[in-house]
């Protein structure tokens, strides 16, 4: 076994030979402290350790779906497409742990994914069956039960009551609306699952192994989106791994070092076309008040400006081993999303469910009704009250993602500032 370490910017090398009785197989988990990258990659130019730039956008990406599922602004997904910054960030680092057997990382990462799945799903449908569902409420006991699988294991989307009793102040479609998120990780176990093969075929067809997403994505949705199946559960699977395909590729020839190959001016020439090229898909829709202008609802224009912006993103990626300066007071906030990054994203409609019937006494206050109706009626004042709830929710929930990840469990994983010391007495 040979070690390269790379010697500032200079080609030279230093290569040391490891007795096999010395060596230790690390056993750190990679979504929290990234392996070193293989020497080819660090010759490209991809260094190891964290990346304080990919923390940074998966904090941002999760921050920008808060807001989006709170007000519904149609231009929050324009101006950061977080689900593709989330499917090329998590890309990356598949990439990166599949210099291992590929078998033993998907493994590991259905561990990580899984059980904070369980635990959310478990609470869900305990509180969809005190709210009166269950195996007759659909008519078919026998495929009501069976459908209970996917919330094992998300092939499709896992199930949940279209319509409820309602529980008191809380609307009769409570469960749609905290069931949102879990798209998200039926894509991504289908990424997981075939990212071995995607990246066997990226290092001998690059180009055509990026483009395909985008073809397949365009085909589906220009041709047979009329079709009667469009509606199945087959058909979203494929509707969705289609549409962020790309990006989960473009992050993973980030990590190959496949674009520093490619000539600096190409990325930032061709990626700002394409997003225009979903831009304009977008506005020559039909024109609907309700979807014609949120990109989210058109596959072919998310898609393609999704894949744009993550090539910009990748392309000036800086790298950073460590905090720029100006940055470095958001260490903490940026470290707590990333290390509970599946518990936020899967309770943070949770917190804006429950935060309207907490709201809503408070119409019932003299004082407050005569005097803050603008407040109470303002979508910011739902926000306010549900960052509380979800840091709760976290504090509840987060640790079950430490135990899938093997570490000891933390109910407040907030990083220390690095350089502080205590002054001797």
């Amino acid at each position: 076994m040979t070690a390269s370490f790379d010697l500032g910017r200079t080609r030279d090398t230093v290569q040391l030979r490891i007795p096999a009785a010395l060596r230790i197989e690390p056993t750190r988990d990679e979504e929290t402290e990234p392996r070193p990258a293989p020497p080819q990659q660090q010759s490209a130019g991809l260094g190891s350790g964290r990346d304080r730039y990919l923390d940074l956008l998966r904090a941002l990406a999760l921050g920008r779906v808060l807001l989006y599922h709170n007000f519904g602004w149609f231009w929050l997904p324009l101006v950061f497409p977080s689900m593709g910054v989330m499917f090329a960030l998590a890309g990356a680092l598949m990439a990166r742990s599949l210099s291992r057997p590929a078998l033993g990382v998907i493994r590991g990462r259905l561990r990580r994914l899984l059980p904070p799945m369980w635990l959310f799903g478990a609470v869900l449908i305990a509180f969809q069956i005190l709210d009166g569902w269950g195996p007759q409420s659909e008519g078919h006991p026998t495929w009501w039960w069976s459908k209970l699988a996917f919330w094992i294991l998300p092939l499709s989307t896992p199930p949940y009551a279209e319509e409820l009793s309602g529980f008191q102040h809380v609307e009769a479609s409570w469960a749609v609306q905290i069931t949102v998120p879990l798209w998200y990780l039926r894509a991504y176990l289908w990424y997981v699952l075939l990212s071995p093969l995607l990246l066997r075929a990226l290092r001998r067809f690059p180009v055509a192994t990026l483009s395909g997403p985008l073809t397949m994505v365009i085909v589906m949705n220009a041709f047979f989106a009329d079709q009667e199946f469009v509606y199945s559960r087959v058909w979203e699977t494929a509707n969705d791994f289609a549409t962020f395909g790309a990006c989960w590729i473009l992050g993973m020839a980030h990590q190959e070092g496949l674009l520093k190959k490619i000539p600096q001016y190409v990325l930032p020439s061709v990626a700002p076309l394409i997003m225009v090229a979903g831009f304009w898909y977008l506005q020559t829709r039909p024109v609907d008040p309700t979807v014609a202008t949120d990109i989210e609802a058109w596959p072919i224009a998310q898609a393609l400006w999704s894949f744009g912006f993550v090539a910009v993103l990748l392309h000036a990626s800086p790298s950073w081993a460590r905090w720029p300066r100006p940055l470095e007071r958001w260490n903490g906030l940026v470290g707590l999303l990333n290390a509970r990054a599946v518990s936020v994203y899967l309770w943070h409609q949770v917190a804006l469910v429950v935060a309207v019937p907490l709201i809503d006494p408070l119409w019932s206050v003299p004082f407050i009704y005569d005097n803050l109706q603008w407040l109470l009626a303002s979508q910011w004042f739902t926000l306010l009250v549900a960052i509380p709830l979800l840091g709760l929710l976290v504090l509840a929930f987060g640790w079950v993602e430490d135990v899938a990840a093997k570490r000891p469990p933390r109910l407040f994983p907030y990083p220390r500032r690095r350089g502080r010391r205590r002054a001797a007495g």
